[in-house]
C-alpha cells in the first residue's frame, strides 16, 4: 500500500481485508504513542488519542522491520501486530493497496474475539453440537476456516477512497 496515506486509511484496509465493517472502536500503538479517532463526547476524550485522520502512516512508521499494533472491538479484543516487512518502489499500472498473500478465513465479526472464533469453528464442524444450525445461519450459511477469499480482498480494498476523513465504510 502507498506510504503517504493516513492511519485512518490503514485501518479502512485492515477492516476490508477481515471483511469487517468498522463498526466498533479501534487504535493503533506506535512506538508508545496511541492514535484513533478521539471522541470526546462519549467521554473518550481521557484516552489521550492522536487523530488518525491527521497522521500520514511514512509519518509514524520510519524504517523496515517495524512493529506497531492495531486493537479493533475494545469487547472481543481483535489485536494485530502489524509488521512492514519491505518498502518497495509502486509498479507502475497497479491500483493499491492490493492483498499480495493470505492464509485461512478472516473470524467474523462480533463472533466473541479469538475465544468466540474457536467455538463458532467447533461448532460449525461438529454437525451433532446442538448450535451448529443457529451458528450456520448466523455466519450465512457457508464458512470455510481454511479459505481467504483471496479475490473477495481484493476486490473490496478497490472500495476504498483515497481520502477517507468522512469515510464510513461499506462493501
Amino acid at each position: 500500500m502507498p506510504s503517504d496515506v493516513t492511519l485512518n486509511y490503514l485501518h479502512w484496509v485492515i477492516q476490508f481485508s477481515m471483511g469487517w465493517s468498522g463498526s466498533h472502536l479501534h487504535s493503533f500503538s506506535i512506538q508508545g504513542v496511541e492514535y484513533g479517532i478521539p471522541m470526546p463526547e462519549f467521554g473518550f476524550d481521557g484516552m489521550e488519542l492522536q487523530d488518525e485522520r491527521l497522521v500520514k502512516l511514512s509519518k509514524v512508521i520510519l524504517w523496515e522491520k517495524s512493529k506497531f499494533s492495531y486493537l479493533y472491538d475494545f469487547g472481543d479484543s481483535w489485536e494485530h501486530e502489524i509488521l512492514l516487512e519491505k518498502v518497495l518502489e509502486p509498479e507502475a499500472g497497479i491500483a493499491y493497496p492490493i492483498c499480495i498473500k493470505a492464509k485461512r478465513a478472516c473470524p467474523p465479526e462480533d463472533c466473541g474475539g479469538s475465544w468466540g472464533y474457536q467455538e463458532l469453528i467447533e461448532r460449525l464442524q461438529d454437525p451433532e453440537h446442538p448450535d451448529h444450525e443457529h451458528m450456520l445461519e448466523w455466519i450465512g450459511g457457508v464458512f470455510d476456516p481454511e479459505d481467504p477469499e483471496f479475490d473477495e480482498i481484493t476486490s473490496r480494498l478497490k472500495r476504498i477512497p483515497k481520502d477517507t476523513t468522512h469515510f464510513e465504510g461499506y462493501f
